[in-house]
This record gives structure tokens, sequence and C-alpha cells, in this order.
């Protein structure tokens, strides 16, 4: 028999059971509360994070991590969008080793579902990648992964890549509360990397201004021409991150460039190649007088030269010494190693602009040379004048004189003192005169006489070599030699340089250009490692020729220390 107090009873148990529901209801709120509470303030901790970061590396690492510690994921990526906005040009991870990271290979490019953010930059969540129709597997050796949280990460206008989340912890997925998170993190990142890259900017516009004005500075105070190329190549290579840097300059009389200086790995491999002018990399920049970029030198048809293809290298861009309207005085070409990001517009811009105004800076360095020049033109006319209105009449009035008085000396031996002496000074006039000749000429004087060219092949010639050669002049070289002669010495001087760059590997070399006993000589001594019998000769048969042409001859011999020794002479006519 049921007890009277029964119904008291239940109905007091039904309001504790919905008192305990309310408060379990509560509590649970008051925890989702507490974490939108605890996230908001994560989130807003990444965002101040990302921000401060004005490093671009550094900042794209930093919202990597944020991303992951966010979401509460095992693995995150960020994937920049390369120039042709097609593939990914870099990439940045979290929660795989560098040990895994070589075991899987190459980073992806944009294939599969990375691919699929590229073509519809919209937030993707997965609950399971493989069902996805875009998925096609992951390579040999990569972590599983299930979930995926894909957002794009936009600054300004344009998409610069995407975050790619995979594997939430603890086997959940991810919700449309993730995806808000990360997509409102995906902003904060396209403000920081923004600023990080107008920084960046800001700091690369900075060291060219440096590198301009200490090129500048060197020309104006008289630095050599190899100098400052040389200076002009450091600098460029060492802003845009190039591992070689090589400058080719036009050659004398030819359609040919030549490469006057490398620096960086395999430089010797590449000095003092000539390359053709209207072809190739280096050959379109100079007759386009824009810059042309190589993804990879080692694949493109435009390489010409199987030495640039061997190099190793990848990416690379050639750009042009000067502009159409001055003329190009020649092409800066920049190799990054393999694998390296290719050379961008943003780059490739202040690249140019330094390359410009190196060229104005040559071409002033130039025209004050040029006012030098006159100056010294005006000074040796003075100088001929003075010798021959003073020096000369002085020297063949003493002359005269003595002959007058040898007809009253009756010694014989002191009459033949005498005449020697009259003898002597009739040499030492025409010393003089044809002194007087050189000083008058201005060929001579502006760079196109035998001596001034030589000097200057052979300056060229050091930044080639690694070292400077010796050279020195004997007799009346400028007077005594005809310029379609001399034309023969500075082509045969030219090879036999390039010749000791290009197979020598020698540390020295002595130059010798002697003018006398009716006959041009040119000696080269080099201490190399000498001529190979089996080594090609073409430009040895080129020297040869042009001596026989002239009636002369080129005779090759070894030193006793080693190295080679060449001596190119030809006959000269006569007063």
């Amino acid at each position: 028999m049921a007890s009277p107090d029964e119904p008291w009873a239940a109905r007091v148990r039904l309001p504790q059971l919905r008192l305990d529901e309310l408060l379990e209801e509560l509590q649970a709120r008051i925890d989702a509360a507490r974490g939108t509470r605890d996230r908001v303030h994560s989130l807003l901790e990444a965002v101040l994070s990302v921000g401060r970061e004005l490093d671009l590396e550094q900042a794209l690492r930093s919202i990597v991590e944020a991303a992951a510690a966010l979401v509460d994921a095992e693995y995150a990526a960020l994937g920049v969008i390369g120039p042709d906005g097609r593939r990914l040009s870099a990439f940045h991870t979290v929660g795989v080793t560098e040990e895994e990271i070589a075991r899987i290979g190459p980073y992806p490019e944009g294939h599969g579902i990375l691919g699929e953010l590229i073509h519809n930059p919209e937030p993707l969540r997965l609950d399971k990648l493989s069902a996805h129709p875009a998925s096609y597997g992951f390579p040999p050796n990569h972590p599983p992964m299930n979930t995926f949280l894909g957002v794009p990460i936009r600054v300004r206008d344009q998409v610069f890549g995407n975050l790619y989340l995979t594997e939430k912890r603890g086997g959940a997925q991810f919700d449309e509360e993730d995806v808000s998170v990360t997509s409102t993190l995906a902003v904060a990142a396209g403000v920081a990397i923004d600023n990080a890259r107008l920084y960046e900017e800001s700091r690369l516009r900075e060291r060219w201004l440096r590198a301009t004005a200490e090129i500048t500075h060197g020309l104006m105070s008289g630095a050599g021409r190899g100098e400052v190329l040389r200076l002009i190549a450091e600098r460029a290579r060492d802003i845009m991150g190039a591992a070689l840097a090589v400058v080719a300059m036009p050659m004398e009389d030819t359609d040919a460039l030549g490469v006057e200086l490398a620096l960086g790995p395999e430089a010797d491999t590449v000095r003092g190649l000539v390359l053709p002018a209207d072809a190739g990399l280096i050959g379109e920049a100079f007759t386009t007088v824009t810059p042309v970029t190589s993804a990879d030198v080692s694949r493109d048809e435009r390489i010409s030269s199987e030495s640039l293809r061997a190099t190793g290298l990848g990416p690379a861009v050639a750009v042009p010494v000067g502009t159409g309207e001055d003329g190009v005085r020649g092409v800066l070409l920049l190799l990054r190693e393999a694998g390296r990001t290719v050379f961008t517009a943003m780059e490739i811009e202040p690249l140019q602009g330094f390359a410009a105004q190196a060229a104005v800076a040559m071409e002033l360095a130039e025209r004050r040379r040029d006012a030098e020049e006159v100056a010294v033109l005006k000074d040796r006319d003075r100088i001929a004048r003075d010798l021959h209105d003073l020096a000369i009449q002085r020297l063949f009035a003493t002359g005269m004189t003595l002959q007058s008085a040898g007809r009253f000396i009756d010694h014989a031996e002191a009459s033949e003192r005498v005449v020697r002496a009259v003898d002597d000074l009739d040499e030492t006039i025409k010393i003089i005169r044809s002194t007087i000749f050189g000083l008058r000429t201005r060929q001579g004087v502006a760079g196109g006489g035998l001596r001034s060219r030589a000097v200057r092949i052979v300056g060229e010639a050091a930044p080639v070599l690694g070292f400077a050669p010796s050279i020195r002049m004997e007799g009346l070289v400028d007077t005594d030699v005809p310029r379609e002669i001399a034309d023969h010495v500075v082509a045969v001087l030219s090879e036999a340089l390039t010749n000791i760059a290009r197979h020598a590997h020698a540390s020295r070399a002595d130059v010798v250009l002697r003018a006398a006993s009716g006959q041009i000589r040119l000696t080269l001594t080099d201490d190399g490692v000498g001529i190979p019998a089996d080594g090609r000769r073409s430009g040895l048969r080129n020297m040869a020729e042009r001596a026989r042409q002239l009636g002369g001859e080129l005779e090759l011999s070894s030193p006793p220390g080693g190295g080679t020794r060449l001596e190119w002479w030809a006959p000269v006519p006569g007063e």
C-alpha cells in the first residue's frame, strides 16, 4: 500500500532535477564564455605579436606559429604565391622537423588542395582531405593528415599567400569558429606583411643610395675603371643576395661582349668569356636595353655559354649598365643559388636604377678626364713649342759652333771627339723632334697611340686575371710604329692576356714592348702551367698569322722556372 507521503516527495525531487539541469547549463555557458574570452585574448596576443615584426621572414614565421596555436593544429604552413600567380615560391612550416622535410623532398609548388586555394582564394574547411576531388595524395615519408583548414592572406588588394592548417589535436574537426579566428588572424597578418615589406623596401632603397654614392665618389676621386666595375658588382651582388656577379663590356672593333669581371663561386670559369652582343641572356639585355630574367640558367635555351650553364646556379637577371639615350656601357648579370626565388620586379626596379646611375657617374668621370686631357694637350703644346723654339735652336747653334771650331783643331783625337759631339747633338735633335711630334699628335695623347693603348689593355686585363701585370716600354713606341702595325700589336697583346686568364692559371705576367732596330717586339711572360700539347691553338695561330702578314714571327718557349714566354715581332718601316 502506497504511502501518503510519496506524491509530495516526487514533487520535491522534480524541481531539484530541473535546478541541477539549469546549473549545469549555466556552468557550460560560463565555460564557453571563458573559453571564448581566452580565445579572444589569445587572438589579440597573436595579432600584437605578428604586428610587432618588421623583418618579413620572421613575420611569416610568427604568423604560422600563431595560427597553429589558435586553432590547436598539429601542422601549419604558410605558402607565398609566386610572381606568376599560379605557384608557391616559398613555404614556411610548423610541426615538421628539418629531418622530416629532407626525407619528404622539395616543398610543394601549389598543386592539389594547396592549388585549390590559389585558384579560389576563399576559406576552405575539410573533415577529410582525401575526400576532396582536388586531392591526389602525399609524397613518400609525409606524415598522415586528415582534417584541413585553409585561409588566404591578402595584402591590400592582392593575395599574398595562404595559411594551411591540418590535424586538429585530440582528433576533433575544425569548426566555423576556427575559420573565423584564422580569418581574423589572416587580416592582421596581411597588415603585418605589408608593413614588413614597406620597411624592407625602405631599407633596400637606403642601401642602393649608399652604394650609388660610394661609386660616384670613387669615380670622381679618380678610381680606375676596373676598381669601379668591381665595386658595382660587389654592391649589387650583396644587396640582391646573389651568389655570382658578372660584368660584360663591349669589345673594341667587334660585335661581342667580353666578361671583364666575375665575383663569386665558379667565377674562374666565367672570366674572359666572349659572348655575342645580339643573342643570349646578356646579349638580349644589351640590345633591348631592358632587364632580362631567367628562372634557371641551367635550363634556359638563351644561355649560349656552357660555362654559365655549368655554374650550378639557378635564377638570374641581366641588367644593362646605361640607358638607350646615352648608350649602353655594358651588362651586369646576377645569379642566385639553385632553388632560390626568382628576381622579382620589385627587386629589379632599384637594381636598374642603380645600374643607370652608375653609368651616369662613369660618363661624368670620363668627361672630367676628357677635360683633364685637354689641359694636358695645351700644356704639351706649350712644352713642344718651347723645345722647338728654344732647345733645338740652342743645340743647333752649339753644333754649328763646334763644327766651325773643329776646323781649327790640329790634334787628331781632339778633332775626333768634337765630331762625335756634333753627331751626338744631331741625334739629340732627332730625339727631341720625335718627342715634339709625339707631344703634338692628339691621337697619341687622346688614347689612340700604341703606348696608351697597351697600358689600357693591360689595365683592363687586371680584373679578369685577378692580378695586375707589369708592363715596360722601350724606344719611340708611339712615333716609330705606324697605326696599322700598332693595331696588330694591340690585338696580339689582348689575345695573349685573354689566353693567360683562361688557361694559364698564372699569378704573374710581365709585358715588354720594345721599338728598336727597325722592329716592334712584344714579349709576354707568365708563371702559369704552360701550353698543353693537346690544347686549342686557334688564338696562337691568329697571332702567328698577324706576324707573317707583316713579315715578322711568333716564337713560344718555356722559361727555366716554368710558365710560357711569348715573343711576337714585326718590322717597322725606316725613316
